[in-house]
């Protein structure tokens, strides 16, 4: 069986390392890519319809109006199937304490039961916040391990933490 990295991720204004900065690539994307680098699995990108704001203030009273609402915001496209894949990497930027709303959106469009998720979030001191609690409770069926709270300004060097992460699920996973 083959793994599957969905990852949500912002470019744009963003707060890294105590200040405000323009980033190409978003930090999640980063660390996604460094993991498609060490597992070589698949990757697709969760994308909504409306892109939150690229104004890092505007963006971060849309997370938090859409968490308010507990909104399901549409995306752009899903993969076709996950019927290929036993296990899903699921990245994301920690967005209020949990993941950006359009995850959510994306892990309730599937049945994700047998299936085996490793979550991996991008923050600048929050950690995973209550991420993975909301993942076990969106996806009672799945098995979910333990997850990697990357530092944002730090992506870019992650892969050892990454690769240490990945040997600690491989081992839980055969006891």
């Amino acid at each position: 069986m083959a793994a599957l990295i969905a990852y949500f991720s912002r470019a744009g204004e963003n707060y890294v390392n105590g200040t405000i900065r323009d980033l190409a690539v978003g930090n999640t994307e980063v660390a996604a890519g460094l993991l498609q680098e060490l597992t070589g699995a698949d990757c697709f990108r969760i994308e909504p319809c409306q892109p939150y704001a690229k104004d890092y203030d505007t963006c971060i009273e849309e997370a938090r109006a859409d968490q308010r609402r507990d909104a399901r915001p549409e995306l752009k496209r899903y993969p076709a199937s996950l019927e290929g894949y036993d296990t899903l990497y699921l990245g994301y930027p920690n967005y209020w304490g949990t993941m950006p709303m359009a995850v959510f959106t994306f892990l309730a469009h599937f049945d994700l039961t047998g299936k085996t998720i490793l979550p991996f979030c991008t923050h600048e001191g929050s950690g995973l916040g209550g991420s993975v609690e909301d993942i076990r409770r969106l996806c009672p069926g799945a098995r979910v391990g333990r997850g990697l709270a990357i530092h944002g300004g730090s992506a870019g060097s992650a892969g050892p933490a990454l690769r240490k992460w990945l040997e600690e699920n491989r081992d839980s996973k055969q006891s």
